[in-house]
This record gives C-alpha cells, sequence and structure tokens, in this order.
C-alpha cells in the first residue's frame, strides 16, 4: 500500500499588494454616493426604497444589486401594483435610470477618507503595490478616479465590475488585481472592503481580508453625523458592523482606513510564523 504525506508550504515573505474597495473605503465616508443613486433611480420609478433596502445588497456588481432589489418581496410586490411582473426589462430600466443618476452622486461624494492617502504612502513605504475593485462600471467610475488623483490618491490598478465575468462575493476582481500587478501568490495580498461580500471575494480569492466598520456602508452615516452620535449608540454600531464583516470571514476588521498599517503589521507577523489567510 503506498502511504502519502501531503507537503504544505507556506508564503512566509512579505505583503506585497494591497487591494482597497473604493466608497466606504478610501471615498465616500459613509459609503452615501451608491445608496443615494439607488433610491432615487426607485423614486423616479415611483416606487421608494428605504435606506436599509437600498445598502442590503451594497458591493456586488451594480445591476446584480438591482435585479437582488428587483427580488425583494415588498419591492417586488410594490413594483409588480406599479409596472407588472419585475423582469429582466424591469432590471434594465432600473440600471438604465441608475446610471443616468450615479455619477453626479459619486462626484458629489468624492471626498477622501481622512488617512487614505497616508495609508496609501505607507503602502508604498513597505514596497507594496496598490489595487482597487469596484462594483462600479469603468465609465462610472473614471471622473471619481479623476477626482482622487487630484487630491493625491494614485493607484497601480483600477478594476470595475464591467472587468470581469461575475462580481463580489465571487473571487475575480481580486484576481484581476493581481494578474494586472503582477503579485502571486494570493497571500502576500491584503483585500480591504467595507461590505460583507467584499470581504467575501477577498477569502474567495486566498487573500487576507481586512473589514472597515465605522466609515463604511455597514453604519452608512457621513464623518459628521457618525461623530455626532451618543458614544454608547456609535459603540453598538460600530459593534454590529464589526460582528457582520468578522462573521463574513475578516481576518482583522478596522474602524477605517486610518488604521490599517497597523493590521498590515498583524498580518506580516502571522505571515512570518507561517499562517496562512
Amino acid at each position: 500500500m503506498t502511504h502519502f504525506t501531503i507537503n504544505r508550504r507556506s508564503y512566509r515573505g512579505p505583503l506585497r499588494a494591497v487591494v482597497f474597495d473604493w466608497a466606504g473605503t478610501l471615498v465616500d465616508f459613509g459609503s452615501r454616493a451608491p445608496v443615494l443613486a439607488v433610491q432615487a433611480a426607485f423614486e423616479a420609478a415611483g416606487v421608494p426604497v428605504t435606506t436599509a433596502e437600498a445598502r442590503g445588497p451594497m458591493g456586488m456588481a451594480k445591476r446584480a444589486h438591482l435585479a437582488t432589489m428587483l427580488a425583494m418581496p415588498r419591492i417586488a410586490d410594490a413594483w409588480r401594483q406599479r409596472h407588472g411582473e419585475p423582469d429582466d426589462r424591469a432590471v434594465a430600466e432600473m440600471y438604465r435610470r441608475f446610471l443616468l443618476l450615479q455619477q453626479d452622486f459619486l462626484l458629489a461624494h468624492s471626498a477622501l477618507i481622512p488617512g487614505a492617502l497616508e495609508v496609501v504612502a505607507d503602502c508604498r513605504r513597505r514596497k507594496m503595490k496598490i489595487g482597487s475593485s469596484t462594483g462600479y462600471t469603468i465609465e462610472l467610475l473614471e471622473p471619481l478616479v479623476a477626482a482622487a488623483r487630484a487630491a493625491g490618491l494614485t493607484l497601480d490598478a483600477v478594476v470595475c465590475a464591467s472587468d470581469v465575468p461575475v462580481g463580489r462575493p465571487a473571487p475575480w476582481l481580486c484576481l484581476e488585481n493581481a494578474r494586472r500587478l503582477e503579485v502571486y501568490p494570493l497571500a502576500a495580498v491584503v483585500k480591504v472592503d467595507d461590505t460583507t461580500v467584499g470581504v467575501e471575494a477577498g477569502i474567495n480569492a486566498g487573500a487576507w481580508a481586512v473589514g472597515v466598520a465605522s466609515s463604511g456602508n455597514l453604519i452608512g452615516l457621513g464623518e459628521r453625523e457618525f461623530a455626532a452620535l451618543e458614544e454608547s449608540d456609535r459603540q453598538e454600531r460600530v459593534d454590529a458592523a464589526r460582528g457582520a464583516l468578522l462573521e463574513a470571514g475578516a481576518h482583522l476588521v478596522v474602524d477605517t482606513v486610518a488604521e490599517l498599517p497597523a493590521a498590515l503589521d498583524a498580518i506580516e507577523a502571522a505571515l512570518s510564523r507561517g499562517e496562512r489567510p
């Protein structure tokens, strides 16, 4: 009888790349732009939706996001009463409405999240390449990339939902970033995202996943609104966001991107011990 020994080779080198999400992670504290555009699109169609409904599928490619919302029982029933069956044509119509509205909201909420520039500089000092992924199409994202560049933020790769067959939580956005950045293995890559599906995408790609709690979609408040909360309320919301991101598989969770350097130190220490994502 032949006996086999499974040889496990662990990557023990440095981190080589980070893949950031955009809204709620690098820009737009509270990830407000996509929610406002989704709500405006449904409002224009005569089927208003709540903020919670609009945020539910956040992180998915935007067409898939809208299709998921149209399949929600309450929204599907409201749509059926006004327009008939919420079929593929309804998804296409909502996506058309969304595209017409989204770019203005994106530019209105394009401010960098505090600490973003410093964190990207820290990653470059570590000799890490800087990638990014998003549920937007390239046509929607280009003005936001230009606004970020004008504010001093430059990235090495920008991968959009339109660049891959399926968006998050599938791994393809992360893997396409790794391909364009020419970085491997995926154990040398960190995915940073404020959505649960974004965290899942990092895990599914075999990368390290860092969730972002306070500035992201799961809390959904602008910086001033968040700061104005009573301490107990703010902590309760942060704890809930952290719990959801950890449940999705995040290896670590930070409040905002400004805390990422400490998380990278912890991941590099884990790598040096032979630990894997």
